[in-house]
């Protein structure tokens, strides 16, 4: 079933200085976002998993979700919220692990050096019973910090970050991160430049999260903000096109949508140490 959500921007209200949210996107349209416009209203919550590694983001795989934090992960059942595995890994080795995806039958996660610089991205590789750590491509030096891992359409999708200040590297700021296209031996085929608009919300940071949905949009997150970005990939240039935004209820950080249940966008609350089930788009 494919995910139809609605288009939603945000314009400037020039009278008083503050924003609103506008009508929705008009294909081709232009959208008014500036980086001091309000987030969109969160969307509703249907669960949450007390989960202590819930720190930089989830993947899952529709029957367990996949907690996820710098140097380990926590495997619950969704059905009961029950912890059913751990894994921990030397924080030498595995300094930032940002994200993961669930993708032909194993956990494949992004992982880098930050902060250190220079900036060095690799893949790790686990089983899903046991969760046990079982390889890693070590991509090396890379055009940034990779932050994301996608299986979509055949290909791999990454981004790979860049930051203003801590973990950045001098002269490339956050305006550098790209969305790549990798082919099975991880190497680059094509990449695309965030829009400027969707830069500017996640500065000084970078995009944090990204889930293909089944309506063949990006969708992306940054590292604070509640809201994600629904993107489309160019007719003509190398810069994605911001479709929408939506609102959601935790802050930031790596999402991934539930691939049984259509509109149920996975998240993390840092603060709170949970996975949040979200609805968008109904």
């Amino acid at each position: 079933m494919a995910l139809r959500l609605p288009r939603i921007a945000l314009a400037a209200l020039v009278s008083t200085g503050a924003a609103l949210f506008a009508s929705p996107l008009q294909a081709g349209e232009a959208t008014a976002l500036s980086p001091e416009a309000p987030s969109p209203p969160p969307a509703s919550v249907v669960l949450t998993i007390e989960a202590p590694e819930a720190d930089q983001g989830v993947a899952s795989d529709g029957t367990y979700v996949y907690a996820v934090d710098n140097d380990r992960i926590g495997k619950y059942e969704i059905a009961s919220g029950r912890k059913i595995a751990e894994w921990t890994g030397e924080p030498a080795l595995f300094p930032h692990m940002n994200s993961c995806t669930v993708a032909e039958g194993e956990l494949v996660c992004a992982a880098s050096n930050y902060p250190k610089v220079p900036q060095t991205s690799a893949i790790e590789f686990f089983s899903l019973d046991p969760l046990t750590h079982i390889r890693t491509v070590s991509l090396g030096f890379m055009p940034g910090s990779l932050t994301v891992l996608d299986r979509h359409d055949g290909a791999w999708w990454a981004v790979f970050a860049n930051y203003d200040g801590r973990g950045g590297v001098p002269g490339r700021g956050h305006e550098y991160t790209i969305l790549a296209r990798l082919d099975d031996q991880f190497r680059i085929t094509q990449s695309w430049a965030f829009p400027p608009e969707v830069l500017a919300r996640m500065a000084p940071y970078s995009c944090s999260g990204m889930s293909w949905g089944e309506d063949g949009l990006l969708y992306a997150s940054g590292h604070d903000r509640p809201e994600i970005y629904a993107l489309a990939l160019p007719d003509a240039g190398s810069t994605l096109r911001l479709v929408a935004i939506h609102g959601t209820a935790n802050e930031g950080q790596a999402i991934d949508w539930d691939p049984k249940i259509p509109h149920r966008l996975w998240s993390v609350s840092r603060e709170g140490g949970k996975v949040i089930a979200s609805t968008i788009g109904q």
